[in-house]
């Protein structure tokens, strides 16, 4: 009877997880199609863009958000001809992104760049590829904390870097997503 009474509640326990269904953005690489989408500070298009895409989430809210950027993503398609495995930016160029929540209201981001290689089909810098992570960041957190209350102070720091691109460090920032304030 006591294992059956343990069996029951464990089921009950399982279900209690809270699966929510978001909007998450994603950087992504262009290469293979014949499209260029994002424009740089020079005013050159790049084959990349910041796309949207659901996902299913469980998970610390909103760190959760800021790692699920760096998931695998291929790109469906109906033409057999394009047969690109991957095109997150994250995963091909090897950035880990993290986020903790320190204290309510403020979260920590760090885009880790130790592993960071540029494959050679993708024509992108390695500062590119940061600001586009950085703004898939941004425009995760914006889209999600449009539904809380209360504002999200953001600290994004890029970190695991070396002697040849230690100047990466620059593009961390602090910026405040503001909350719905309802």
């Amino acid at each position: 009877m006591k294992t059956l009474m343990l069996l029951v509640l464990s089921v009950f326990c399982c279900h209690a997880t809270v699966i929510d269904v978001v909007t998450i953005y994603q950087p992504v690489s262009l290469h293979g199609s014949d499209v260029d989408d994002e424009v740089d500070d020079m005013g050159e298009a790049l084959q990349a863009a910041i796309l949207s895409r659901p996902m299913a989430l469980t998970g610390a809210f909103p760190e959760v958000l800021v790692e699920s950027i760096s998931m695998p993503h291929q790109l469906p398609t109906n033409n057999p001809n394009y047969v690109i495995k991957e095109v997150n930016l994250a995963v091909l160029c090897g950035l880990k992104l993290s986020a903790e929540q320190v204290e309510k209201g403020n979260l920590h981001v760090e885009i880790n760049i130790a592993n960071l290689g540029i494959p050679a089909d993708v024509d992108l810098t390695a500062r590119q590829v940061l600001k586009l992570a950085s703004a898939s960041i941004r425009k995760t957190l914006t889209e999600y904390n449009a539904r809380q209350k209360d504002d999200l102070k953001v600290l994004l720091r890029i970190v695991g870097t070396n002697e040849s691109n230690h100047t990466l460090q620059d593009m961390g920032t602090q910026y405040v997503v503001p909350g719905s304030g309802k």
